[in-house]
């Protein structure tokens, strides 16, 4: 069967596959990845601070050893935090100064795990990695989880066909019931363990009071897009996103209120009220950074905008500088620049593009900036 190396994360997920890997009767290596230095940050002047707050970086690396040792097979422990800072990090805070809003997921899948990972993998004398992402991969062609409700391929959607070789995902075809029940039925101490959510690198941390340690506060006005006029003052362009409701610094206001957009170069937060507002929709978006795993380069297929949203079915016209415009069959809610616009025809994940402007009616929106 050969040597299959497995990313361990200390999750139910990744023990699972690791598992289900050693009854197939491949030789088993675990390796688990430290990423970020959960003790220590840096402040917006470059000066180390001590987080008060304990990352679970370390009791994920412990519950990953008890798995292993009971499955009988060797954990290997390697850090890529320097890497993870200048592929992924920098590349977090570079589009947040942007008025963007990033998904450093892919980026560490990219860059780290199905990069970086590969190549430790190998001096581990690994035939294979492995890894317990709910996707599947057919003949090179990435395909979704069974379980629709935790299928990953959006955030596997900027890989190379290359970096999907050697690749297995063991759980794929699984539920995440069915993945639970497997832990449990072999006394896995992950069986019950909770799923991480949210950005990685922030954990339970408070999100403003995290990012407020790398970029500087700057307050600005919040400006009603229909009025015009200013309601309130926020505390920096980055701490928002398109479609936020909560937290967004109004008080006063019974109706809901929803950012809709923002002004980078004037500083300005752009709100509306009412859950179905027309500032919220648009019916085009101009892609970046066109990254194909799937040999065809289709002219219809499908699009989710953000992980949790739904398929859109659109058009593609393809544009120069590896850009495309993307053409929605009906009106699409919160489609937000710096998130992956993810390509599908059926079941196949077909690659990726970064939104980069957003458009109604053949032009781009202007609160959108």
């Amino acid at each position: 069967m050969g040597s299959v190396v497995v990313g361990m994360s200390g999750g139910v997920d990744s023990s699972v596959a690791a598992y289900l890997l050693k009854k197939e009767g491949y030789n088993v290596i675990g390796l688990f990845m430290r990423n970020w230095d959960s003790a220590r940050n840096n402040d917006i002047s470059g000066n180390p601070t001590i987080d008060n707050v304990i990352c679970p970086q370390e009791e994920d690396y412990e519950d990953a050893r008890v798995v292993c040792e009971k499955l009988d097979i060797p954990l290997h422990r390697v850090d890529f935090i320097k890497e993870y800072w200048d592929y992924v990090f920098t590349y977090f805070l570079d589009e947040l100064k942007k008025g963007r809003t990033p998904n450093p997921d892919l980026m560490c899948n990219k860059f780290i795990k199905f990069d970086l990972f590969t190549k430790e993998a190998k001096k581990l004398g690994a035939d294979y990695i492995a890894t317990g992402h709910y996707v599947r991969v057919e003949k090179c062609r990435l395909l979704r989880g069974v379980d629709q409700n935790k299928d990953q391929s959006y955030f596997l959607a900027a890989l190379s066909p290359n970096q999907l070789k050697n690749v297995l995902f063991p759980i794929g075809h699984l539920t995440k019931e069915e993945v639970r029940k497997i832990a449990e039925e072999q006394g896995l101490d992950t069986a019950d363990k909770k799923d991480s959510t949210g950005i990685c690198f922030i954990g339970e941390r408070n999100y403003q009071k995290f990012i407020h340690n790398y970029l500087q506060k700057n307050e600005g006005p919040i400006i009603d897009v229909k009025t015009k006029e200013q309601i309130g003052t926020h505390e920096g362009l980055m701490n928002y996103t398109i479609g936020q409701r909560r937290n967004v610094g109004l008080s006063g206001h019974q109706e809901r209120r929803y950012v809709v957009g923002k002004n980078v170069k004037d500083n300005i937060l752009y709100v509306a009220f009412g859950d179905d507002n027309e500032y919220l929709f648009s019916d085009s978006c101009i892609i970046e950074d066109l990254n194909f795993i799937s040999e065809t380069k289709p002219t219809f297929c499908t699009a989710k905008f953000r992980y949790r949203g739904q398929d859109h079915p659109v058009e593609i016209e393809y544009l120069e500088n590896n850009e495309a415009l993307i053409k929605y069959s009906g009106l699409a809610k919160s489609v937000t620049p710096g998130q992956a616009c993810v390509l599908y025809f059926g079941e196949e994940c077909l690659g990726s593009g970064i939104i980069k402007e957003v458009r109604k009616d053949n032009q781009k929106l202007w609160y959108l900036d």
